[in-house]
């Protein structure tokens, strides 16, 4: 009697929020078939989820063409590992979560080995770089998008694709009001909190959280009581951060905990742009935007992207639900003015409140794990 053997699923998550995902893919198919085995480059979730992680992807998650020079050789030495095993021990699937520069070229050694491919949260084919749809046709089995605009695009081109929904509308999970989500952080309900975002990767760590802080010094000097929290993304650890809070003068929680109570817990957020502004405007807690690039990098993106937000709560709206202050205009003054706005203006906190509803409305409702594990199982050959 001839038994077949597990399948195996080399999966690709290079960022903090790919991690997220990844996890929760990897349980959705594990509730169904237990057996199959999952490998590739993840963080803490990923491997608390089962995946064997040859590469952590808090050494891949960097932005920008010099930070990725920076980072070459890490990102070059992943790529040959990963590379050397597509060819000499084939896996039956390989997924790709985001992160296109590696995982593009990661398919087109998984094509030229036989491994199927399935593309998970889409590259942002419809900000910049609309070209590579092309080279996605080729190379991609099948497109699992998480945004209702994106599937017409592939539509259009002939590639493979599902619209899956948004895995946030399942993720982002509230179990306490404003004050008992306060209390939950040893903080003090009756004084007002605000949460300091600065990213999930350590090159966004140097170049945000200093801008970050010295907004936060403003802001605590012109309302004395306020408290600040700062969560850490599974992609950090305390030594990225410790260094910039040296001198002790902010009144400062960090916390891994429970990051959507605490977003509740905040009356204003200063974010980074990425994933985790669509959590907090899910939450419905008002916040402001803040983005820089190296000069270069920064020429480049104002060359190419042709987006009319960078803010993924803003795209996802079709509207500015939260102010973008990029580049220069992340300046701490400005950063703190607008928190200073929403902290005293209830009529414009209200408003932003308001318009958070529709980022809500246009992610769908939910079970995109399930959606994409059926893919996944589809595509090994066990549906």
């Amino acid at each position: 009697m001839v038994t077949s053997r597990p399948s195996r699923v080399m999966i690709v998550a290079g960022e903090a929020s790919g991690d997220i995902y990844g996890a929760g893919l990897v349980r959705a198919v594990h509730a169904s078939k237990p057996a199959i085995s999952f490998f590739g480059i993840g963080g803490t979730l990923m491997r608390e989820a089962g995946v064997d992680t040859l590469v952590d992807s808090s050494e891949m998650a960097v932005v920008g063409l010099v930070e990725v020079l920076k980072h070459f050789n890490v990102i070059a030495s992943a790529f040959v590992r990963l590379k050397r095993i597509l060819l000499s021990d084939p896996p039956d699937l390989l997924i790709l979560i985001d992160y296109p520069g590696f995982n593009l070229r990661l398919a087109k050694v998984a094509k030229k080995a036989g491994v199927k491919v399935l593309y998970y949260i889409s590259p942002q084919i419809w900000a910049w770089r609309q070209g590579r749809v092309r080279k996605i046709k080729r190379l991609v089995d099948h497109m699992a998008v998480i945004l209702p605009f994106e599937a017409p695009l592939y539509e259009q081109a002939g590639v493979p694709v599902s619209f899956v929904g948004h895995p946030m509308a399942d993720l982002v999970k509230v179990e306490l009001p404003r004050d008992a989500a306060a209390v939950s952080f040893d903080l003090d309900p009756s004084r007002p909190i605000v949460g300091l975002f600065p990213g999930s990767r350590r090159s966004e760590i140097s170049r945000l959280l200093p801008t970050i802080l010295d907004a936060a010094r403003i802001v605590h000097r012109q309302f004395p009581t306020l408290q600040f929290v700062l969560p850490l993304a599974s992609t950090l650890h305390d030594a990225d951060v410790m260094p910039y809070l040296v001198d002790g003068e902010l009144p400062l929680t960090i916390t891994r905990e429970r990051i959507h109570d605490l977003i509740r817990a905040c009356d204003a957020v200063i974010s980074v742009s990425g994933t985790v502004t669509l959590e907090i405007a899910l939450v419905g807690t008002p916040l402001v935007l803040i983005y820089k690039l190296s000069p270069l990098t920064f020429q480049l993106a104002k060359r190419l992207v042709k987006v009319d937000f960078i803010g993924l709560c803003n795209i996802v709206a079709g509207e500015m639900v939260a102010r973008e202050l990029i580049q220069d205009d992340a300046s701490p003054q400005q950063i703190a003015a607008e928190i200073g706005h929403i902290l005293t203006d209830a009529e414009y906190a209200n408003r932003l409140k308001v318009s958070m509803s529709r980022v809500q409305q246009r992610l769908g409702s939910g079970g995109a794990d399930c959606r994409v594990a059926e893919l996944v199982l589809t595509l090994v050959g066990q549906p």
